[in-house]
Order: structure tokens, then C-alpha cells, then sequence
């Protein structure tokens, strides 16, 4: 089973929702909690996980959003 993450994009205010096939759903939670709480950089945390993966774990933009807004 996958685990499943959802942000609120600070440029649309939208919820998105990001499914993680790598991980289960406790697996995902106890390596976000190590990163919110300053034990690691998420690459090192999920370096598994694209660099987009990852923008989107810290900010909750998508890869869609970058390109529209910031080109």
C-alpha cells in the first residue's frame, strides 16, 4: 500500500494530494516527522523521491504550478 501526503499550495491556496508508492503510510509519517523536526534534509530523509516529489513535500507546489508560475 502506498501512503498518500496532501499540502495547500501557497500560489492557488488549492489542496493537492501526492500518492508515494515507495512508501506505506507509517513508513512516510515517521520520515516527515524526523524532517519537520530538523533531523535531516529531506534529500537525505527521501532520497529516494524525485527533486519534484520533494518541492512539493516542503512547499506543496506541484510541477504544473512552477512551470506556470514562475516562467
Amino acid at each position: 500500500m502506498s501512503a498518500r501526503y496532501s499540502k495547500e499550495s501557497p500560489f492557488t491556496g488549492i489542496l493537492h494530494t501526492m500518492e508515494f508508492d515507495l512508501y506505506d503510510q507509517q513508513e512516510f509519517e515517521l520520515r516527515m516527522l524526523a524532517y519537520q523536526s530538523g533531523k535531516g534534509l529531506i534529500q537525505d530523509i527521501f532520497p529516494e523521491l524525485s527533486d519534484d516529489a520533494r518541492e512539493f513535500l516542503k512547499t506543496g507546489i506541484t510541477p504544473l504550478e512552477w512551470l506556470k508560475y514562475m516562467e
